[in-house]
């Protein structure tokens, strides 16, 4: 029979094997899951350009050739940093934190945010990411502007664990293809951003129907945090807007 001791020492040795074990494969994997993270990300800011059906394979080359710029812009409204190398993950805009840069700007302190200048037809779309929060957690996306940085190109959102059928359907083209067209400044020029209104853009009176989009059936606390996030970090990106008009 097994000591009490002789089964303390075994349990402990097997845990600390299994501990490095799981610990080399974390480090052996890791650049595996930050391409992946990288890829889909680089997928995710082209699809709000409406450049689709790009295989895993050809989605970093696709990224580099349509990318013609990656700015990093400050609180003012300044560039602070611009990349034009072929490599364009390479650059700071694409490593950039929103979600530390966003928690920068909550306290008053000084933070920058990532745009990329995509050129598509010889047309350049401008996309500024976003990052907010949902019902059940971080939602995040990608709006694409038009070269007159009002008219809305295209959107892509996602989320950590919004509900099923319910406020993960932000994720979907039924959705995001109401934002196309869309525009965030009246005619006056005064910023409006674009509201996602329970009960439908159509119960808006007409002037403000196309600064809106349906919210989600079912939806309304991931819908409410949808327009938030656009609101909130377009008036972040909103200095910058300003001074390109």
């Amino acid at each position: 029979m097994y000591t009490n001791g002789y089964i303390f020492r075994y349990a402990g040795i097997m845990v600390i094997l299994a501990a490095a074990m799981l610990s080399t494969a974390a480090m052996l994997l890791k650049p595996f899951q930050e391409r992946n993270m990288a890829i889909e990300k680089m997928g995710d800011i082209m699809a709000s350009a409406e450049i689709t059906d790009i295989t895993t394979d050809e989605t970093i080359s696709k990224f580099n050739e349509v990318v013609v710029e990656a700015l990093v812009v400050d609180q003012d409204g300044n560039v602070a940093n611009s990349y034009t190398e072929a490599s364009m993950q390479n650059s700071e805009a694409f490593s950039l934190d929103m979600k530390k840069e966003l928690y920068k700007k909550s306290k008053g302190e000084d933070y920058k945010l990532p745009i990329y200048i995509i050129e598509k037809d010889s047309k350049k779309t401008y996309i500024f990411p976003m990052m907010g929060v949902g019902l059940w957690g971080p939602v995040w996306g990608n709006l694409a502007l038009s070269s007159d940085l009002n008219t809305i190109v295209g959107v892509t959102f996602g989320h950590k664990g919004e509900t099923p059928g319910l406020g993960a359907e932000i994720t979907t083209k039924a959705f995001t293809d109401q934002f196309i067209g869309k525009e965030i400044f009246n005619t006056d020029g005064k910023f409006t951003s674009i509201l996602v209104v329970k009960g439908g853009a159509a119960t808006l009176p007409q002037n403000m129907q196309n600064h809106a989009v349906d919210a989600i059936s079912g939806g309304t606390i991931t819908s409410n945090g949808v327009g938030d996030m656009i609101n909130n970090v377009m008036l972040s990106y909103l200095p910058y807007i300003e001074k390109q008009k």
